[in-house]
């Protein structure tokens, strides 16, 4: 099968199936071309059921997840979103798809230049890229309508509550360093409510208010 097949694949045999029913996720994750996220080597791998390693002891979110987390923030198109923790600029496509701008954050160099190549490649305008400690978020562009955690974190970090919208929602992997459930936060009259979603496993979410460099085993 082509890429193009092996979305359609994707989409219809990991997808649909575990409960994925919004259609503009869908349309989304059969339309972006996840293989061109990933090195060369590793492009025959892009759409099956797994993360895969990108440079910096890093990954790319299963696509299963990626949908879910997408499905998850309730995007309907008019939205500022901040993105913490760009990889391989993936998720921030997917975003950009569904949302009117996109803020994303990462840390580590070498990974936001090769993201930002891959945007330019695709023609996404509506993506802005960032060097930084994700877990400050981006003072200067909030508030954020929606704000997607792509790392494990101990707790959801107090600035990004903080630049959160009136009626905002995060999602984020939250627990211990090797065990997280997916957590979605709404901020409603001053109040935030919880929801728990799915067990996960994502890297470490490194910063301030996120994991030390010396817990960080990768």
């Amino acid at each position: 099968m082509g890429f193009d097949e092996l979305r359609e694949f994707m989409v219809n045999t990991q997808l649909i199936p575990r409960g994925i029913r919004d259609e503009r996720v869908l349309k989304a994750m059969r339309k972006v071309p996840r293989h061109l996220f990933v090195d060369e080597s590793m492009q025959y791998k892009a759409y099956d059921d797994m993360a895969l390693p990108i440079c910096g002891g890093q990954t790319i979110s299963q696509p299963y997840m990626v949908a879910i987390m997408t499905e998850l923030l309730e995007l309907k198109g008019d939205e500022k979103v901040l993105e913490v923790g760009t990889g391989s600029g993936y998720q921030a496509v997917i975003l950009a798809e569904l949302s009117r701008e996109v803020y994303t954050i990462e840390r580590i160099p070498p990974l936001v230049e090769k993201a930002e190549g891959r945007f330019r490649i695709l023609g996404y305008k509506n993506i802005h890229t960032r060097i930084g400690d994700g877990t400050l978020g981006w003072t200067e562009k909030a508030p954020f309508d929606r704000i997607i955690i792509t790392a494990a974190t101990p707790e959801i970090p107090v600035p990004l509550l903080e630049q959160l919208s009136e009626g905002g929602i995060i999602v984020a992997p939250v627990g211990e360093r090797l065990s997280q459930q997916l957590l979605k936060i709404r901020k409603t009259k001053g109040k935030v409510l919880k929801e728990r979603h799915t067990p996960c496993v994502f890297v470490p979410l490194i910063g301030k208010y996120g994991w030390s460099e010396e817990t960080d085993s990768s």
